[in-house]
């Protein structure tokens, strides 16, 4: 019988054998890829004697045609209610409203962390020499930054006022024809990122955590952001992860936490992955960092993600690409993001041998050179197959 998932009294999750776990489909060619890594997910979870009850909740363009909503609070509330879910892209709507849908579920939710893990499975091509030699998870603080929405129009009434009270509050000279937008970056943001970036190191027996931020010109919200991320490091994990100021860069057999350049961290994660592990970061960095990223070992369209607030418990998982609205029903498009997505919600709900088993049958796929278009044109001898097949593929091999 399926049951909901619950949170135990010291945080973690206690997972049935047949939960129930609300889904977006997804807007464009969420019809495509949501349909074929449920085939995966479903395989999986059986093999290991699981079974999910999936729940399907609307968001995006599907939500609005049936119900005038592009958010529904119904579908707010089931993800609140059943703490762990999965997506596909959405659709955001242009000029009013939400500016952005997936941001309004991880504020909504307050999914404080964007976690995306960057790492190359065998097979895929890549437009690097060593695509193996990428192996780093991005900790992306979730809720503030830019990413807030606390910006004025250029020409309003609300961005003269605020000029002017900055003008005669700070004597800051700024253009009247001018948009104008508030960065906020909090002790509280920084610092749960930052416990949660450690944390996992931690567990998962990672080396280093990287502090990457624009401090050097950002003093008091970025260079501010480095700065309690020490201070964390110090208060609250002193007996297993050390500062590379407090250790001269030897932290021995503890985690070396230390700190890099924005702009730099873009060019060395190319050239010096190696150097780097687990990234905890500002909101926009992040975003930058793990396109960045995803580039290097087969691009988005396989790029998983999941925004998740370890302390609540609740966990949202999803495509990190768009919803290409030109390929939606071709059964075309590469179904990996979400597949890996869900290779993610099923590590966090402790369904470690499942996700492997994922993992092992993506890579024996694609090593067989069974691939969606975007692999084919950049492989020789590939079979290109339609989504719904390649998805058929992995079944076959677990």
């Amino acid at each position: 019988m399926a049951e909901k998932i619950s949170q135990r009294a010291d945080g973690s999750l206690l997972v049935p054998d047949e939960p129930i776990i609300p889904f977006i489909e997804g807007d464009g060619t969420g019809v495509d890829i949501w349909p074929a890594s449920r085939l995966v997910f479903d395989a999986a979870s059986a093999k290991h004697g699981k079974r999910i009850e999936w729940k399907e909740v609307l968001a995006g363009q599907k939500a609005f045609d049936e119900t005038g909503t592009w958010l529904p609070d119904e579908t707010v509330a089931a993800f609140r209610e059943h703490l762990i879910g999965i997506k596909g892209p959405l659709t955001t709507p242009i000029g009013g409203g939400i500016r952005s849908l997936n941001v309004a579920l991880r504020q909504i939710l307050d999914l404080y962390v964007c976690l995306r893990p960057v790492r190359w499975f065998t097979g895929v091509p890549s437009p690097v020499k060593h695509p193996e030699l990428v192996d780093m998870v991005i900790f992306r603080e979730n809720t503030e930054d830019i990413y807030a929405g606390l910006e004025v129009e250029e020409g309003t009434p609300e961005a003269k006022a605020l000029i002017s009270v900055l003008k005669e509050t700070l004597g800051w000279d700024i253009r009247p024809d001018s948009g104008v937008g508030i960065k906020p970056i909090s002790e509280t943001g920084s610092k749960r990122l930052v416990r949660a970036a450690i944390e996992y190191a931690v567990k998962r027996g990672r080396k280093s955590v990287t502090l990457v931020h624009k401090g050097n010109i950002q003093k008091f919200t970025e260079g501010a952001f480095r700065n309690w991320g020490y201070e964390v490091t110090r208060d609250e994990f002193s007996d297993v992860a050390v500062g590379w100021d407090d250790c001269d860069g030897k932290p021995g057999d503890k985690i070396l936490v230390k700190d890099n350049i924005a702009d730099i961290t873009l060019q060395q994660v190319l050239t010096r992955p190696t150097d780097f592990d687990v990234i905890a970061t500002t909101n926009l960095n992040g975003d930058y960092l793990s396109d960045a990223l995803a580039a290097q070992v087969g691009g988005i369209g396989i790029a998983p993600g999941g925004n998740i607030n370890y302390v609540t418990g609740h966990g949202v998982f999803e495509a990190t690409h768009g919803t290409a609205p030109k390929y939606a029903g071709l059964d075309k498009v590469n179904p990996g993001s979400v597949i890996l997505s869900g290779v993610m919600m099923f590590e966090h709900l402790g369904w470690q041998e499942a996700a492997d088993d994922i993992v092992r049958a993506l890579e024996a796929t694609i090593a067989d050179k069974i691939v969606t278009y975007d692999f084919a044109r950049l492989m020789e001898g590939a079979t290109e197959v339609k989504c719904s097949e390649f998805a058929a593929a992995i079944v076959d091999r677990l």
